[in-house]
């Protein structure tokens, strides 16, 4: 096996387990789980909400999540898809998310970035910004 090959499969596993994590912050989403939402997320992340609201560190993560996550998807549903992943190295990644959100009132899109980094095998929220789509498509 060349040594493209093993970068390629590496990225493709690398890939793959970033979906899963984005797969698992629209599971804890959907299911109101603060407490698995905020393990997504290193001691020392960064968090700006869709409303601009700033955290730093998962203990504020935390504290802001645990306010609004309960009782904060009654009547919503949301999806996450992985629309581009750019790695920065091997184990930080720019990672373009599209965001829906069901209600009775439409659908609300939103294109977060979350910036991951890789440590102990294991892909974490560092860095991450949700952002609204004016007009949404």
């Amino acid at each position: 096996m060349s040594t493209t090959d093993i970068a390629e499969q590496t990225s493709q596993a690398d890939i793959e387990a970033i979906e899963q994590v984005v797969a698992t912050v629209e599971h804890t989403q959907n299911n109101e789980l603060p407490d698995e939402f905020v393990a997504l997320f290193r001691a020392d992340a960064i968090w700006t909400t869709g409303s601009g609201k700033r955290l730093f560190g998962r203990d504020a993560i935390s504290t802001f999540t645990h306010q609004v996550l309960p009782g904060g998807m009654q009547g919503a549903t949301v999806t996450f898809e992985v629309e581009h992943v750019l790695f920065i190295r091997p184990d930080v990644a720019a990672v373009k998310v599209r965001q829906v959100y069901w209600t009775s009132d439409g659908t609300e899109v939103g294109t977060p970035l979350f910036v991951m980094a890789k440590e102990g095998g294991r892909w974490l929220l560092t860095a991450c910004q949700n952002t609204s789509v004016l007009g949404s498509d």
